[in-house]
């Protein structure tokens, strides 16, 4: 009797652990012995318990702050920056294969590619183009996450924080054009 009652038990635990529920916005990537065996839709699914894995993969658009760092710009004039990444997973096997962990990879390659942009553009260009400026990071880092199944929807430059001396500079500056407009 205690033995039927432990296989019932054992099959009633597999029997829960083989059922796994895949919400609409999420795929699931099934590796069977270690090896991938497919992509799993939104819905019920099951799945062979101690063959089979299943990794569960957001599929909705996701928001990462980089956070604020300090950059040389090529006129040698620091700034602290920050960007927000916007992306989502196109492809969910290459974003569990090919890569460890894809949002803090794209986190990090953002940092990368700023420090590459506004390293390469003087402070003036900075300050005025934002937009186009997060528009080559955006580009530069679609082309390298693209492999790994990610899709950069958008990149957003947050904060130019120019130095204390510099902002007291352009303000000296600023009042003096005032100034000199009001003589004339």
């Amino acid at each position: 009797m205690t033995v039927i009652c432990g296989g019932i038990f054992i099959i009633g635990v597999l029997a829960i652990t083989a059922v796994k529920v895949i919400y609409e916005y999420q795929r699931g990537v099934v590796f069977t012995l270690g090896k991938f065996s497919g992509v799993r839709g939104p819905g019920i699914t099951f799945i062979i318990p101690v063959l089979q894995e299943i990794r569960i993969v957001d599929m909705r658009i996701t928001t990462t702050d980089v956070p604020k760092q300090e950059v040389m710009t090529k006129d040698n004039v620091p700034v602290m920056a920050n960007t927000v990444v916007y992306f989502k997973v196109e492809k969910p096997e290459d974003a569990v294969i090919k890569i460890e962990d894809y949002k803090f990879a794209v986190s990090q390659y953002t940092q990368t590619a700023l420090r590459d942009v506004v390293g390469n553009s003087e402070l003036d260009v900075v300050l005025t183009q934002r937009e186009q400026i997060a528009d080559e990071i955006k580009k530069i880092v679609d082309a390298e996450t693209s492999e790994w199944g990610v899709d950069i929807s958008s990149i957003k430059i947050q904060e130019i924080e120019l130095p204390a001396e510099m902002k007291r500079a352009m303000a000296k500056q600023a009042e003096a054009e005032r100034d000199g407009e009001q003589l004339s």
